[in-house]
């Protein structure tokens, strides 16, 4: 596997933290707006990236991620786009791991041996395709795993002990739990169901695990992350590119310092999330 994600966890898990992970959506609402987003994430306290491809039929994304990708797609985006803005952005950072998280459809069009070569190329860490469940493995899972690309699984709080194992089997990098049922930005997650749903993950499984679907503050990111390996946040952050958009959904420097600056919040949060005192 890449070792940005590995070297990554361990980095924090010394510090007694866990990861912030920010997603955006590739091409928000342009290519240049969405590629000084991407490079203002981890200097705003970002530890992990999460690369939105878009897609016009997200069936697992809320409103905000939809739009989102709606816009990108009306602006020209597409995955070979995606990829380079991957490219783009290691150009100054060989550090931050970056998952790219989305739908299989484009992948299966673009096709999945070119794409995997690409994306290590591009320097890609993981991938997060939410609609190919571990039955589908041969599709994309394990050609990923075979040229070292991390292939993150999502568990729910319907996944339950006889189905855990096999979300389990071939994950690398990271488990991303998904603090609830239903849409992305839905709701805020339970503290205390998370702290007991993460502890079980983890009897049976090494790997960092790491929680979003509805964390939207500081405060939010700072009670998850106090159980969690790491917190991921999606829709806030979408939502603040969303919130500086001119009547034409043009972005600017406003954008990216919005974004900027919620993040550089939620940073505080996760930093302020003791781990050591949870255990």
């Amino acid at each position: 596997m890449t070792e940005r994600m590995e070297k990554r966890f361990a980095a924090l898990k010394a510090e007694g933290r866990p990861a912030l992970i920010t997603y955006f959506m590739g091409g928000d609402p342009d290519f240049e707006t969405s590629l000084a987003i991407m490079k203002a994430l981890p200097k705003a306290g970002a530890d992990v990236i999460e690369l939105g491809m878009p897609f016009s039929d997200p069936m697992a994304d809320g409103p905000a991620i939809q739009m989102a990708g709606l816009r990108a797609l009306k602006g020209g985006q597409t995955l070979e786009k995606t990829l380079e803005l991957a490219r783009r952005f290691r150009e100054d950072d060989a550090d931050t791991p970056i998952v790219m998280m989305g739908y299989y459809n484009p992948i299966y069009i673009y096709g999945v041996e070119r794409f995997v070569e690409v994306a290590l190329d591009a320097g890609i860490d993981g991938l997060i395709i939410v609609d190919l469940p571990p039955e589908m493995d041969n599709e994309l899972c394990l050609p990923a795993l075979a040229k070292g690309l991390n292939f993150i699984r999502l568990a729910t709080p319907t996944t339950d002990e006889k189905r855990l194992p096999a979300v389990l089997k071939n994950t690398s990098g990271f488990v991303y739990y998904v603090s609830m049922n239903g849409i992305t930005g839905s709701a805020l997650p339970d503290p205390s169901r998370v702290g007991a749903a993460v502890s079980r993950i983890k009897a049976h499984t090494d790997l960092p695990v790491c929680v979003g679907f509805g964390v939207k503050t500081a405060e939010h990111a700072r009670l998850i992350g106090a159980a969690a390996d790491g917190v991921v946040v999606g829709t806030a952050v979408v939502n603040q590119i969303a919130g500086t958009l001119d009547a034409n959904g043009k972005g600017g420097k406003d954008t990216v310092d919005a974004v900027s600056t919620f993040v550089r919040g939620l940073s505080s949060g996760v930093r302020d999330a003791r781990l050591a005192a949870a255990e």
